[in-house]
């Protein structure tokens, strides 16, 4: 049997809880959405600077890679967190709750990117492994078109900062602090977006026979899509089709 050398317990951090715990919540009182990530992005760079990391800044818009090596081994891992807000209307009553209105850390990238800053301080500190260790400090994660973890692929961050692995984590609210959960394959989902637009007229409702509801029509169409899992996706996957209205309006000619 092969044993394994712990680079860290949790002992090893309890004096960074303080610290930690205020970079958190002022992440989640000043959030930022998508690309917009400059305070957020600031703070993570003076932090690490401090500690002595190497930052290229700018990778996929507002993200930001930072690289610490240590000993004299080639090889390379990589550690990853999202730095994004949600536009949700903050209602938690919170001390420290978003202060930019229609903003809010919903999904919880504060703790996040508090976590990884965390595992840097740690790192910096120690400097107990052999290699290099980027870490990752994504934008935009909450958008599904154009993410930034696809402008930061596109930007070369694989090429210009190689690992042979990248690691992430996501919070789980409802399980006991303490707990990590893994499992094999796919744990989180992905997800895709479809936009289907609706041309229709309206007109007065004594004579329905001359307008095009479009009210109708969406009904119809969103009941018809419940469809789509239930009769084309074996049922030994997981699927979800959702229907959400959008903003933009179309008039006729």
């Amino acid at each position: 049997m092969t044993s394994t050398q712990s680079l860290c317990v949790l002992d090893d951090t309890l004096d960074l809880h303080d610290e930690l715990s205020n970079i958190r919540r002022h992440l989640h009182r000043h959030p930022e959405l998508a690309y917009e990530e400059t305070g957020t992005s600031e703070l993570v760079a003076e932090r690490l600077e401090h500690w002595g990391y190497r930052l290229t800044r700018g990778i996929g818009g507002t993200g930001m890679v930072a690289t610490l090596k240590a000993g004299a081994s080639p090889r390379a891992v990589a550690l990853r967190a999202d730095m994004d807000a949600l536009p949700i209307v903050e209602e938690t009553g919170l001390p420290y709750a978003s202060a930019e209105p229609g903003k809010m850390h919903a999904c919880g990238h504060d703790g996040h990117t508090a976590i990884l800053l965390g595992a840097a301080r740690h790192l910096a500190r120690t400097r107990r492994f052999d290699g290099t260790v980027h870490l990752v400090f994504q934008p935009a994660e909450e958008i599904l078109s154009d993410s930034g973890a696809k402008r930061m692929i596109e930007d070369g961050l694989f090429e210009r900062f190689p690992c042979e692995a990248i690691f992430g984590l996501h919070n789980q609210p409802g399980y006991p602090a303490g707990n990590f959960m893994f499992c094999g394959g796919p744990f989180m989902a992905a997800c895709d977006t479809v936009d289907i637009v609706i041309d229709g007229y309206g007109g007065h409702a004594a004579r329905p026979h001359l307008a095009v509801d479009p009210i109708v029509i969406g009904s119809q169409l969103v009941m018809a899509l419940q469809t789509v899992v239930s009769r084309s996706v074996d049922p030994m996957q997981a699927a979800v089709v959702t229907s959400a209205r959008s903003t933009r309006e179309r008039w006729p000619m």
